[in-house]
């Protein structure tokens, strides 16, 4: 897949979830008011605030597609990574915001009795959230996107949150006020616990942490499978955006010429630009074969 595909079907996708989640906002803050239902107004007003964040991400992908220059010599890829940092912010707090509204309805004691018209838009809300989350999650897995991959575990946590207001609005329906407000206060643990990963998950790449050990196995082993390649002494790897960047040392021969280990490098390159599409920068040092030396690092 081409650099500007990737971006096109994650923007795509992006902007599919756009409107739906604008539609799904229309049709919970209507159902909450005109169904008398606090869970399903609040889930509205949930919609709203993902509303924001999914448009802080389609302006973070439009930002993260444009190529390296002057001032971003390795691209703007990180601007994803901020989207889902922003992303995570937005989950926690509609966590909390829906932990704090639930003590306070139920210290309170004031239950209502909604209408089925807040069970319909609960009940809607949850099929379409889940087959959006899976539909996001798809894609956003394919091409590695954390960007996508933040809005897709919004998209799920939306989902849950519908079910804990499914449940309650149904207990309220037949009598059980409480169950509205208990429903979202056990789900907005879940919703934490969802806003937390997002964000450790962003900040691990904004802190250039490590990439999955069997990727770095599998680079090494595309590499010495390279002629005239004798060792790889060491790799590093880390997240921008959708792509990875890559530090390669390679030992070879010491009597080769600069010409020689060049043209052998730039196989090593090619070799895993072709196995893997999200790879997109190699940096690869050579070092000589069998020869003490020593690596000058100050990290």
């Amino acid at each position: 897949m081409q650099r500007n595909d990737r971006f096109d079907s994650a923007d795509r996708i992006i902007k599919i979830g756009f409107w739906v989640n604008a539609l799904l906002m229309v049709m919970k803050l209507s159902a909450g008011y005109w169904g008398h239902s606090e869970a399903v107004f609040a889930d509205g007003i949930e919609s709203a605030c993902d509303f924001i964040a999914i448009f802080a991400t389609m302006m973070a992908l439009k930002l993260g597609r444009q190529p390296f220059d002057a001032n971003h010599p390795y691209g703007h890829g990180r601007a994803e990574s901020l989207a889902a940092l922003l992303v995570s912010l937005v989950i926690s707090a509609t966590g909390g915001w829906i932990l704090y509204e639930s003590i306070v309805t139920i210290i309170a004691g004031k239950f209502y009795s909604p209408g089925w018209v807040a069970v319909v838009a609960a009940a809607v809300t949850i099929f379409v959230k889940e087959w959006l989350y899976r539909f996001s999650t798809r894609t956003g897995k394919k091409l590695e996107s954390p960007a996508l991959l933040a809005i897709a575990k919004d998209h799920h946590k939306d989902a849950v949150t519908s079910v804990s207001t499914l449940i309650g609005v149904i207990g309220a329906c037949f009598g059980w006020g409480i169950m509205d407000p208990l429903a979202a206060g056990l789900t907005s643990f879940f919703i934490l616990h969802i806003g937390y990963q997002t964000f450790r998950d962003a900040a691990h790449d904004l802190m250039d942490g490590t990439v999955p050990a069997d990727f770095i196995e599998a680079l090494q082993a595309v590499a010495e499978n390279v002629e005239q390649v004798e060792h790889v002494h060491e790799i590093r790897a880390r997240r921008s955006g959708q792509y990875m960047i890559v530090d390669l040392k390679l030992e070879m021969d010491p009597n080769m010429t600069v010409k020689q280990s060049h043209a052998v490098a730039t196989q090593v390159k090619k070799r895993i630009f072709d196995r893997y599409p999200g790879v997109g920068d190699v940096m690869i040092h050579i070092n000589p074969h069998d020869e003490e030396h020593e690596d000058l690092i100050r990290l």
